[in-house]
Parts: C-alpha cells; sequence; structure tokens
C-alpha cells in the first residue's frame, strides 16, 4: 500500500485546524445557553432595573433581556431590542453609547437606534420603557 502523498496531510491538518474556528463563528452568533438560537427581545414588559442606573445623556445595556436604555439630557427614556437587525445575534457590547454587535461588527446609536456601521442597514427595534416606583421597565405591554 503506498504511503500518502504530503500533498493529501497537509489539507487533511489544514481542514483540523479550519474546524475549530468555523466552529467559533457559529458560536458567536449562537444564543448565550449554547442552544444556537438567537435570542429574542422582551415580550413582555421586564424589569430593568434601578432608574437611576441610566445617566443623563448615557445608556445601559441589559444583556440578560436584550435591551439597552438611554437617557436624554431631558430625562426621557428610549429602549431599543439589542438583537442586531442584520443577522439576528444579540449584542453584547457597549462603547459610550455605541452599540457593537459580535458577529459581523454592525454598530448601533443606542440613543436613537439608528446603525452607524454597515453591514447592517435597519435600525434596532424600538421597545416602549417607562419609569415606575424608580424601576425602568421595558418591553411591550402583554
Amino acid at each position: 500500500m503506498p504511503a500518502p502523498s504530503s500533498a493529501s496531510r497537509r489539507t487533511v491538518l489544514r481542514g483540523a485546524a479550519a474546524a475549530p474556528v468555523a466552529g467559533l463563528a457559529l458560536a458567536a452568533c449562537s444564543a448565550p445557553d449554547g442552544s444556537g438560537a438567537a435570542a429574542d427581545a422582551p415580550t413582555a414588559p421586564v424589569d430593568l432595573g434601578a432608574e437611576n442606573e441610566v445617566a443623563k445623556g448615557g445608556a445601559k445595556l441589559y444583556r440578560d433581556h436584550n435591551v439597552v436604555v438611554s437617557r436624554a439630557e431631558d430625562g426621557t427614556l428610549k429602549a431599543y431590542s439589542t438583537i442586531c437587525t442584520h443577522a439576528g445575534c444579540p449584542i453584547n457590547k457597549l462603547r459610550g453609547t455605541t452599540l457593537v454587535c459580535p458577529c459581523h461588527g454592525s454598530e448601533f446609536d443606542a440613543v436613537t437606534g439608528k446603525v452607524v456601521q454597515a453591514p447592517a442597514t435597519e435600525p434596532l427595534t424600538e421597545l416602549p420603557v417607562k419609569a415606575a416606583k424608580g424601576r425602568i421597565v421595558a418591553g411591550p405591554a402583554n
């Protein structure tokens, strides 16, 4: 039986080296629980925390609920789903008031929901938000 050629060994080794990298790319776009399904924005109102957690002119990312809340200088609250409109990945990074998607690098303004860097082209979905009894509550009503 002839020995395998070095080219075929090289091909096998390249394939073996690429497999873990491909797995990492898939993991980056899957849900935090590893289920492979993208997470969703709230479907009912959720208590996000104390109202004073979001400073005027700032924003806070609530990763567990896939929501970002910003507060204008006049105190008005805005909330957006942090499910990227490009590929449905949950956004897990807030840099100042810019949300950064880990899957393909789309960036969104957390104050307006607008895209500031492609590949996404659609803005984030706005969610109802209010302050009630010193708490921030976001998400659609039942």
